[in-house]
């Protein structure tokens, strides 16, 4: 009963702008005997860039990729969609899983500008290059085209964000990943 009426008293408290937000938070946590919000940490780097690219970019173009030939909506979900390896049968498949992957691309363009990301190589990523500004942008664009077509629900506005997103990832690719021998092979890739 106790909590019920610390709801409602917090309620009221709200409505009749008694209570600013973080003062709202300390009260219903007390309410609750909880501790009071720690400070917000600062952004921290976990994973180089070809481990972004890997584990983020990679996987959720190719569901865009394979949506180019398949229609969301005809995809049925897996017996467990729980565990399903195939995005467009799990869970959240079809179309949803179009626009998930669509806002994990342009979220990630974030990812890449964060400072202390290093590439493969252990070398710094270029973020205040202008040139990888416009990359990433490209990438958050092509991101949002992708999250726009799966919630059009429309075959050639996927057609066309792939087209964006496989532009996107050349333009940037062509500079700092396809690098020859002569240029420095893998050790010379996030660098021009």
């Amino acid at each position: 009963m106790m909590i019920r009426y610390t709801a409602l008293a917090l309620l009221l408290s709200v409505t009749a702008g008694a209570l600013t937000g973080e003062a709202l938070i300390a009260q219903a946590r007390g309410a609750r005997g909880g501790a009071t919000p720690a400070a917000p940490r600062a952004q921290q780097v976990q994973g180089n860039l070809l481990q972004v690219m890997r584990g983020i970019l990679f996987p959720n173009s190719n569901v865009l990729f394979s949506a180019q030939s398949v229609d969301p909506a005809t995809v049925k979900k897996d017996t467990d969609p729980t565990s399903s390896v195939n995005p467009l049968a799990g869970n959240y498949g079809g179309w949803e899983a179009i626009e998930n992957s669509g806002i994990a691309m342009a979220e990630s363009a974030n990812l890449l500008t964060m400072p202390g990301r290093v590439c493969g190589n252990g070398k710094p990523v270029p973020v205040q290059n202008p040139d990888w500004q416009r990359f990433v942008q490209g990438l958050r664009d092509a991101g949002m085209a992708t999250y726009k077509a799966g919630q059009s629900k429309n075959m050639d506005m996927v057609v066309e964000a792939a087209d964006q997103v496989t532009t996107a990832c050349m333009n940037c690719h062509e500079v700092y990943r396809e690098k020859t021998a002569a240029q420095g092979g893998m050790a010379g890739r996030c660098t021009k």
